[in-house]
């Protein structure tokens, strides 16, 4: 995923908010280098400001357009409803007005890239590695077998890696349906728990009162 933003400190959150998603980010301070970015890294999708050194975020959207499937979310503290429709018109895939909140754009991103067929399926936390559509964990290099229950749970803790989800939210995700009981969540966590901690150490947390996190520690 590529970010040009001039603004360092807004380039930089942004960045670390994709990062912390799983995605893997590169930040530019202007679009000089963009044609090389392009055939580079061949990135998924381009978060760009509209208001950037040289060649304006307008212009370079009209360069990935012409070199690239990448999807584009623009960047901007114009909010009026005419840059909002030469971007989408010009082809970009969504609009952020500035300020806003980094939930936001990453969620806008995800959103995006699932629209584009682009989510990638397979996620890393330490030495885990999760491929939902293969249906394959593998912790160490170890293949870990788990139940069909046991592979959706973890599959769901691992796109939601390093946040604290509760009960409910693991039983609606899992289950499709969060009025069950929470015991549960728990006899599966307990499951998922024992089989990747023959393979290293703990990987799901429980964060007493809140619910359960997939996180690596250092």
């Amino acid at each position: 995923m590529l970010v040009i933003e001039d603004a360092e400190a807004i380039g930089a959150a942004v960045s670390s908010a994709l990062r912390e998603s799983g995605y893997e980010v590169q930040h530019r301070l202007d679009g000089r280098q963009l044609e090389t970015d392009l055939g580079r890294f061949r990135p998924d999708l381009v978060v760009l400001d509209v208001m950037l050194p040289g060649r304006d975020g307008f212009q370079l959207l009209e360069v990935i357009r012409r070199s690239s499937g990448a999807g584009v979310v623009m960047l901007t503290a114009r909010d009026g409803v005419p840059d909002r429709l030469r971007g989408l018109s010009g082809g970009a895939d969504d609009y952020v007005g500035k300020p806003f909140v980094l939930a936001e754009l990453v969620a806008r991103v995800s959103a995006v890239l699932r629209r584009l067929g682009r989510t990638p399926t397979t996620v890393q936390v330490g030495d885990l590695v999760v491929d939902a559509d293969a249906g394959v964990v593998m912790r160490a290099d170890q293949a870990i077998e788990l139940t069909a229950t046991e592979l959706r749970l973890l599959v769901y803790l691992a796109a939601q890696r390093g946040r604290v989800v509760s009960k409910t939210q693991i039983l609606t995700a899992v289950w499709g349906y969060e009025d069950y009981d929470p015991n549960l969540v728990e006899v599966h966590i307990s499951a998922v728990r024992r089989k990747l901690e023959e393979h290293g150490p703990r990987l799901v947390h429980t964060v007493r009162g809140l619910g359960y996190v997939l996180r690596a520690d250092e």
